[in-house]
């Protein structure tokens, strides 16, 4: 493949992405109000569109036309640079996840993801670490005591489960031996439980806190503390609005949408499903189809955690993260490194 190719292939891969994210983010957030008002007897959105399948686009062309109003005391080009950075890294990180298994168009073969890293892991969790900026940056630009309170409180939560989080994924590398997301589902490949391919859903307690870890990382019920606006007011986005404050709402389900399908294949085998005895020409889509309707059942199960738990105070979310998830983390990480060696390698004493 020439140069000019893989450049154009790279565009339209970077493009196909941004389109579906954004596409998707306005089926979540219908998914979610849907679900949510299934769950507590109500309606939800039933009069823009089919099924109200239109009111979040109405919503988003109302903050896209809205007046952003800036506030006297703002740091205005950290002000205007925190939403940004609160976005990039979640449209960077859904790039290096694989969403189908590759195929052959002519003479090439095309991945169905944006690149592959053999450092993807590091990666997404470097990237994902950006995020603390974003909001550090919003909060103290803004200017006023109540941003800057939800910042600090935001980025105390993000950094105490990011380790989690971190760790959690130790024991899959051990596991799979490689950082490559790419490799990690393929090395799932083969049937669920069977001898030679194998799920790292097995690792329960890895895929458990980094699911959970993912859910506060992204400042979801119970751990929505960055926006308890009974207590700060509305969190470190308090003083933005208009397209500003829905750069921040696009963001937020964009990485609930990246959680899911990280985790979806890290743990739940990716792209890989049975294809059902389908035609080569066809047997293509099946992966796709399998690796949105796991990603689609676990953003589900995070629409449910918000209908179902009680917010959190904040001393139990900080210490739910350094003296339960994290020593927890520490512990599995010994046992499972034990547990590899000795399938690996077998016992010292045989």
């Amino acid at each position: 493949m020439t140069g000019w190719e893989t450049l154009l292939t790279a565009a339209i891969k970077v493009a196909v992405a941004f389109a579906l994210l954004l596409s998707l983010t306005i089926v979540l957030v219908w998914f979610e109000r849907k679900i949510v008002a299934d769950m507590q007897n109500r309606l939800g959105p039933t009069r823009a569109g089919p099924y109200g399948m239109l009111q979040t686009v109405a919503d988003g062309v109302k903050l896209l036309f809205k007046e952003s109003v800036t506030p006297r005391r703002v740091e205005f080009a950290l002000y205007i640079a925190a939403p940004i950075a609160a976005l990039v890294p979640a449209l960077l990180i859904f790039l290096v996840i694989p969403i189908g298994r590759p195929f052959t168009l002519g003479d090439r073969v095309i991945d169905l993801a944006g690149t592959d890293l053999n450092v993807a892991v590091l990666y997404v969790l470097a990237l994902s670490s950006l995020a603390v900026y974003a909001v550090v940056l919003a909060g103290w630009s803004s200017g006023s005591k109540y941003p800057l309170l939800g910042a600090v409180r935001a980025s105390a939560q993000m950094i105490s489960y990011e380790a989690a989080m971190g760790l959690a994924l130790v024991p899959v590398i051990l596991f799979t031996g490689t950082t490559s997301i790419r490799a990690i589902v393929d090395a799932q490949a083969g049937e669920f439980l069977s001898f030679l391919g194998i799920w790292n859903i097995v690792l329960v307690p890895s895929f458990l806190i980094f699911f959970i870890a993912g859910v506060a990382e992204t400042n979801r019920a119970p751990f929505d503390l960055v926006e308890a606006e009974s207590e700060i007011v509305g969190g470190y986005h308090t003083e933005y609005s208009g397209f500003r404050f829905a750069l921040f709402f696009l963001a937020e389900y964009i990485n609930i949408f990246n959680i899911s399908a990280l985790t979806t294949t890290l743990f739940l085998g990716g792209w890989h499903g049975p294809t059902f005895g389908a035609p080569e020409w066809l047997a293509w889509v099946f992966p796709i189809v399998w690796f949105f309707v796991k990603t689609v059942a676990l953003v589900f199960v995070f629409v449910w955690i918000r209908a179902s738990l009680p917010r959190m105070r904040y001393d139990q979310l900080m210490q739910f993260g350094w003296k339960r998830l994290i020593p927890l983390t520490l512990v599995w990480i010994i046992l499972s490194t034990v547990a590899i060696g000795f399938r690996r390698f077998g016992a010292p004493w045989g």
